[in-house]
């Protein structure tokens, strides 16, 4: 028998990263998480705390739902992540566990809902096909080799990079406003407050090796790019990886070569602090045409993902 029980807060953060965990055991890209961590993401301005189900069968967790409502969106969409241990996978428990999370976003008044899969996950695509799901867009997951970091790249553009200061609130402004000017034409845009800006430049207890860069062309502040490397990550996956977070560039100065010379930066910052090799994530259809440049400075597609989506 399945009774789907709402999350309680302070008091279940436990048994969901039990349960979150147990459930990507067989994901090759998961590295496992940390009630700290999961409460870290409870901090977050935008996080919703309603949205997140239990169910259990005999009264043992089996996997989880979080209907996802971004607090700060105007366009009523919502989101849906479901998860299940393996031995539960599929059937009627996937499938009441999505009708959860669609009455859940119903319930809030969305309009529409959206859920992310990888696309070798045919079993979870074909389950939000079932109820409705059309895909609308790709993204991909690119990696490449950091010995093969090109070195005859030279672009055109004459600019610096410097360092943003986490303690000087006016470079947390500048980089919010930064961020929101360089994705507004993006897939699923929505600005960013500088509240939930300065909460992910400094509320991240996992990634203690983040380094933030702004580009500068004739005195003015045109982009940015973040590196990351998760040394939990890297410990668990016996590797050097590190990851190219986010880089975003103004749209008048691009195509100049500010994003070559942004992107080159990320990687040999990585580089000189041992990584071997480097990741990033991208939108196939980025207005930027970005995935172009990644190709040009080495990165190679490695994995990719479905975006799925259906009107409430």
């Amino acid at each position: 028998m399945l009774q789907i029980r709402r999350f309680v807060h302070d008091s279940d953060e436990p048994v969901w990263v039990d349960v979150l965990n147990a459930s990507h055991i067989d994901d090759e890209d998961w590295r496992t998480i940390t009630v700290d961590e999961l409460r870290s993401e409870e901090k977050h301005p935008g996080f919703d705390f309603e949205g997140r189900f239990i169910p259990e069968l005999e009264g043992r967790p089996v996997g989880l739902v979080h209907a996802f409502v971004d607090r700060f969106r105007t366009d009523g969409q919502g989101a849906i992540r479901v998860s299940l241990i393996p031995g539960v996978r599929g059937g009627c428990v996937a499938d009441q566990l999505v009708e959860t999370g669609l009455e859940e976003l119903k319930a809030c008044g969305m309009s529409t809902a959206q859920t992310w899969t990888p696309s070798a996950e045919r079993d979870r695509i074909l389950l939000f096909e079932r109820f409705g799901f059309e895909r609308v867009r790709v993204s991909s997951q690119m990696e490449m080799d950091l010995a093969a970091l090109p070195r005859d790249i030279a672009p055109s553009t004459q600019m610096t990079i410097r360092p943003l200061r986490l303690h000087v609130e006016d470079d947390i402004i500048l980089f919010d406003w930064l961020g929101n000017e360089s994705f507004r034409e993006h897939f699923n845009f929505r600005p960013l407050t500088v509240e939930e800006t300065r909460s992910h430049l400094l509320n991240a207890p996992s990634l203690k090796q983040r380094d933030f860069f702004l580009a500068t062309v004739d005195g003015r502040d045109v982009g940015y790019v973040v590196v990351t490397i998760d040394e939990k990550y890297n410990l668990e996956k016996n590797t050097k990886t590190g990851e190219v977070t986010v880089i975003g560039v103004l749209k008048p100065y691009r195509r100049a070569g500010v994003g070559t010379v942004l992107i080159l930066h990320a990687l040999q910052t990585l580089k000189d602090k041992g990584m071997t090799g480097a990741v990033l994530g991208v939108d196939d259809d980025n207005p930027t045409k970005a995935m172009a440049l990644y190709e040009k400075v080495g990165f190679r597609v490695n994995k990719e993902y479905f975006i799925q989506r259906r009107s409430l």
